[in-house]
């Protein structure tokens, strides 16, 4: 079958290997249709992705077909269409017993800690399958990206009357924005591109879409009528944007970082006292943002969330691309469908 493996920083290869064993008791076996590149799958590439070795199969953002049961599931049938949990948790952590698989203590990823996706078939849990009914391929593997904003959302818990501040308008925020949305807050989104932008305002996703400027501070103030906002969500993933984040939340506000950086943070304490500011850390998703997002996924229009498409015989040629803000990528999506399945 076929398999593409990240060897080093920068060197994709399609191979053909083994098919998998028959799925365990529990499991299913399921073939790849669609795969989402996602910013960790780009971070990878470049060699700027922590908790990460090469080499590694990326993927895990995963529309698949059930093409095998293993004994004793009921949840699914061979032919269902699922979106994929990528989260494997170990289930006795303390995390995991009080509900927090996504922060489990022993957490594996697929794609990241254990290989992904982007092959013909895979085994999985089949309690990490999620059917969502008449969605397509294509939004059956947006799911587990819109889920990160999902669950910043419900980690920061705004009020009904709350601010909410979404810096940075890459897929993740704009999952964020989604996410703020369907509990009908008024979400203004910060961020420098104006592709982004526009594309948040077109979608509905937000109230306002502002570029941060020289100083983000002021720009968000003038925003927010002259107050700072309650909330603040940080998607940027870049560490003097969520440096400077530490400035927008009112006194008494909340500011969750939703992106990953690699290395140290540096904020002023005194000054992050003063205004008791809460910080939150949010971290993957759980089954319960998965539903949410599923329940939320008929009122987006996915055709336009798909911006760039590629197969496994030129993911290699267009995923250094897609890193470069030139190109307008809001989701790229692999095809696996347009690959020979041996």
């Amino acid at each position: 079958m076929l398999q593409i493996t990240l060897h080093d920083v920068a060197d994709l290869r399609l191979s053909d290997v083994a098919m998998p064993e028959a799925p365990p008791p529990g499991w299913v076996q399921v073939r790849v249709r669609r795969v989402g590149i996602c910013g960790t799958d780009l971070h990878a590439y470049a060699g700027r992705q922590p908790f990460f070795r090469y080499p590694r199969v990326l993927g895990h953002e995963l529309a698949v077909t059930v093409h095998a049961l293993g004994a004793g599931v009921q949840t699914v049938a061979v032919g269902d269409d699922v979106a994929v949990r990528p989260y494997l948790e170990c289930g006795s952590c303390r995390a995991c017993c009080t509900g927090r698989t996504n922060c489990c203590e022993r957490l594996t990823v697929l794609g990241v800690h254990i290989d992904g996706g982007m092959r013909a078939f895979l085994n999985l849990p089949a309690t990490h399958l999620h059917h969502a009914h008449g969605v397509a391929l294509d939004g059956l593997a947006l799911v587990e990206m819109l889920s990160i904003g999902f669950h910043a959302v419900r980690r920061a818990n705004p009020r009904a009357d709350d601010t909410v501040v979404v810096v940075g308008l890459g897929p993740i925020g704009l999952g964020v924005c989604l996410a703020a949305r369907a509990r009908g807050l008024a979400v203004i989104a910060v961020d420098p591109s104006p592709h982004r932008r526009a594309f948040a305002s077109d979608q509905r996703l937000v109230a306002q879409a502002i570029d941060p400027g020289t100083d983000v501070v002021a720009a968000v103030r003038a925003a927010c009528g002259g107050s700072l906002p309650d909330v603040v969500l940080d998607a940027t993933g870049h560490p003097a944007a969520m440096e400077a984040s530490f400035g927008l939340p009112i006194n008494s506000g909340t500011l969750v970082f939703v992106g990953l950086v690699q290395g140290d943070l540096r904020f002023a304490d005194p000054e992050f006292h003063r205004r008791e500011v809460t910080l939150l850390a949010s971290r993957n998703a759980t089954a319960i943002d998965f539903d949410a997002v599923i329940a939320a996924l008929p009122s987006i229009d996915i055709g336009a969330w798909v911006t760039h498409r590629t197969t496994p015989a030129t993911l290699a040629t267009e995923m250094p691309l897609w890193r470069d803000p030139a190109f307008g990528v809001i989701k790229g999506m692999l095809d696996m469908d347009a690959s020979t399945v041996c």
